[in-house]
């Protein structure tokens, strides 16, 4: 049956909430109303409002709370309203969030995780469409997970609900309406696995998240121009799962990197040097990078402007220097 992102994630958290008492939901509005885009829709009805809750308008005060209960062994699953709205918590997440299984030399660990519906595509304006990934991967003791699909929307969530530490959960909140034929519950693959979306010959597309669909998009347009374009998604951006992304391109030759973040210090350029570096000899052009623009969010009627495009890639592909073949 065709399932939409938004009910995966929601039926992921109603199998984690029903299979482990430990497992709990709060934030900002995600009882009563369902959260914003209704992802928590019924959690609260059907499991009372003890497991899912609303909390005050404060994020720093919504992680300091799962990082005490999950140091006494339960699992909260937190929700940042938007993306940018976890910029409060901020300070919380880095020091002591991602710290605190080191600090303790183990002895102490955090499983929780931070939902943040992420990205743009909607519409929407600054603080409501970051692409704040760098921030997440740049700091060690956090997975970062970004599903690009329903299945793993579903999957990825489950998996992150059972991992010991915390984990960083960024939804496209682009495709929280997508919808593709999949049967609940399923098991994709795990966290720390990249998947080959597309098998191609002549390139790779590296994305993840909202990424991943303009990917296969330019990789469907660029048949008529001769190419044929193997897209990977990254799934895990935090651990990175090095071996599939070299292996696909040393088998192609080039590759391009397509992000919605701004390209400065951003996940695809580390990407693109981690390509530059294990793939040296087999690389016929440099590794490029198609990303937002290095700008404050544009405002909803500029945001087409800023997001990576079909054309955007295709002109990055165009570029990788196919006369030298």
């Amino acid at each position: 049956m065709a399932t939409s992102m938004a009910q995966a994630i929601n039926q992921a958290l109603a199998d984690a909430l029903a299979e482990d008492d430990r497992v709990l939901v709060f934030g900002e509005d995600v009882g009563t109303l369902g959260g914003v885009f209704r992802i928590t829709d019924g959690l609260a009805a059907k499991y009372g409002e003890r497991r899912c809750f609303d909390t005050p308008l404060a994020e720093s005060g919504i992680v300091g709370m799962a990082v005490g209960m999950a140091m006494q062994g339960m699992r909260p699953v937190v929700e940042m309203q938007f993306d940018a709205f976890a910029y409060p918590a901020f300070e919380q997440i880095v020091s002591h969030v991602a710290k605190m299984r080191n600090r303790t030399r183990g002895k102490v660990s955090l499983p929780m995780v931070i939902r943040a519906p992420y990205g743009g595509g909607i519409g929407g304006v600054e603080h409501h469409s970051d692409s704040s990934e760098a921030y997440y991967a740049h700091t060690a003791g956090l997975t970062v997970v970004a599903p690009a699909t329903v299945a793993d929307a579903y999957s990825l969530l489950r998996a992150a609900v059972a991992w010991p530490d915390p984990v960083i959960f960024l939804e496209p909140k682009r495709l929280y309406w997508s919808k593709d034929e999949v049967s609940l519950p399923v098991h994709a693959e795990p966290i720390g696995r990249a998947v080959v979306r597309r098998v191609g010959a002549d390139a790779t597309l590296v994305a993840y998240g909202p990424s991943v669909q303009i990917a296969l998009a330019a990789a469907e347009a660029a048949r008529e121009e001769g190419w044929d374009l193997e897209v990977v998604d990254v799934r895990s951006i935090v651990p990175l799962d090095e071996e599939t992304l070299v292996a696909s391109v040393r088998k192609t030759g080039r590759a391009v990197v397509v992000a919605e973040a701004p390209g400065f210090a951003s996940v695809a350029s580390e990407i693109a040097a981690l390509l530059s570096e294990r793939c040296f000899h087999a690389l016929e052009a440099p590794v490029l990078r198609v990303t937002g623009f290095d700008i404050p969010y544009p405002s909803p009627k500029l945001e087409h402007h800023h997001l990576p495009d079909v054309e955007r890639v295709l002109d990055a592909v165009a570029a990788l220097q196919w006369e030298d073949a």
